[in-house]
């Protein structure tokens, strides 16, 4: 097999420089076209879950000295629950582990001793929307002018 001896070596494909920027647009592109939406929410629920058990400390790969953030956990905590009903359909059988991992960390949370959030706490509850049929307190007072009323 003979070789030119001015061709060039084929690129490493690892190599981000060894493409032009015409060459990572389009394939950037293509990535693009084939990822989908419930892709993305399911990695972000898991690499949520993932960083919150680190920050709970069950992993034991925290750096030394590093404390557990429970603020982190709960934030973790609350984006996944969030998340949940939405990638429970496309995770199938392995919603089972999702949601499995999502205990340990509420449980690892609950003994932490941490505070719940403010919204969770009994006396700090969030006052109930107005019901359709009944204006609110502050129109009924007459502290608030709403126009034709």
């Amino acid at each position: 097999m003979s070789t030119d001896p001015g061709a060039q070596p084929p690129a490493d494909p690892n190599d981000p420089d060894a493409y032009s920027d015409e060459e990572l647009r389009a394939a950037y592109e293509a990535e693009l076209a084939r990822i989908r939406v419930d892709d993305v929410l399911i990695q972000t629920v898991v690499s949520l879950l993932n960083l919150a058990a680190r920050r709970a400390g069950l992993t034991g790969e925290a750096a030394a000295g590093e404390e557990p953030d429970f603020e982190q956990v709960r934030l973790a905590i609350e984006a996944t629950r969030a998340l949940l009903p939405l990638v429970e359909p496309s995770l199938g059988p392995d919603a089972k582990q999702v949601r499995d991992a999502l205990s340990q960390l509420q449980l690892a949370y609950a003994r932490s001793g941490a505070a719940p959030p403010a919204a969770a706490t009994a006396g700090d509850a969030p006052p109930a929307p107005p019901k359709p049929d009944e204006p609110d307190s502050a129109v009924s007072s007459g502290r608030l002018w709403v126009p034709g009323q």
